[in-house]
């Protein structure tokens, strides 16, 4: 059974703080996934990724994290940074397991959603390989976001993985009400300009004071045109950037 501690719950405070923080509109639930583990060097590595719905009348796909800086053109860097000390409170949270002698999991999912804050341990002995990773991503997608299983490659692990009853593994919850209000708890990261070049699309921060020569005009202008297609482009392989690994 679970023994939380009033480090815990400050910990719960502050992944609640930079959950909301990486959302720039109004939303309706979070999914969070992330897993802890040591690597064949005893370094703690792991994985995390987290989606959210927005808040609308009409029902909206989920949102995955990492597409956010690109969707609502902010600084991706300071994005990113953010989602790192996110997966550093998480790593602290484990630590805490460590150090009050529990069981340590080996990933969670965290729950936001109807007011309440939910996590889910699991004791899985996670393998450290690409290919395992995809398979988690897009069993853990199915299961909390119903996504997913169109593709040939989905269908397979999907039906693999819910035909093995060995799969059901130990799992353990807390649940709380919100510490926080979201709509307090926003970052305001920097906005961006995209400068393409004739193979990749190349991010860089605005400077009002810089003067644009005639090419930068014309370049801005070709990206003007092409940019549906550019986006396009990038999301087609948004897929494989989506469940990024967080070595530390």
């Amino acid at each position: 059974m679970l023994r939380t501690t009033k480090n815990m719950k400050e910990k719960y405070e502050e992944i609640q703080t930079y959950l909301f923080s990486l959302i720039p509109e109004k939303w309706e639930a979070i999914y969070l996934y992330a897993s802890v583990m040591k690597d064949a060097d005893d370094k703690q590595t792991g994985e995390l990724f987290f989606y959210y719905l927005p808040k609308g009348f009409l029902k909206k796909k989920p949102i995955n994290v990492y597409e956010v800086p690109d969707r609502f053109n902010i600084n991706e860097n300071q994005y990113l940074e953010v989602v790192k000390k996110l997966y550093n409170s998480i790593k602290s949270l484990r630590q805490d397991f460590v150090d009050t002698e529990q069981e340590l999991w080996s990933s969670l999912t965290i729950s936001i959603l109807n007011f309440k804050f939910k996590i889910e341990y699991s004791y899985d002995d996670l393998p450290l390989d690409e290919e395992e990773n995809h398979k988690r991503h897009v069993i853990w997608r199915y299961k909390y976001l119903k996504i997913g299983g169109e593709k040939k490659e989905e269908r397979r692990i999907l039906d693999e993985y819910f035909s093995n009853p060995k799969n059901e593994t130990k799992t353990e919850f807390y649940e709380a009400g919100l510490y926080l209000k979201n709509e307090n708890n926003r970052v305001i990261f920097d906005k961006e300009d995209i400068k393409t070049t004739q193979e990749k699309v190349v991010i860089y921060e605005k400077d009002d004071e810089n003067i644009e020569t005639d090419e930068q005009e014309e370049e801005k202008k070709d990206l003007s045109n092409n940019k549906e297609e550019i986006i396009k482009s990038q999301e087609e392989n948004k897929e494989k950037q989506k469940n990024q690994i967080l070595n530390m």
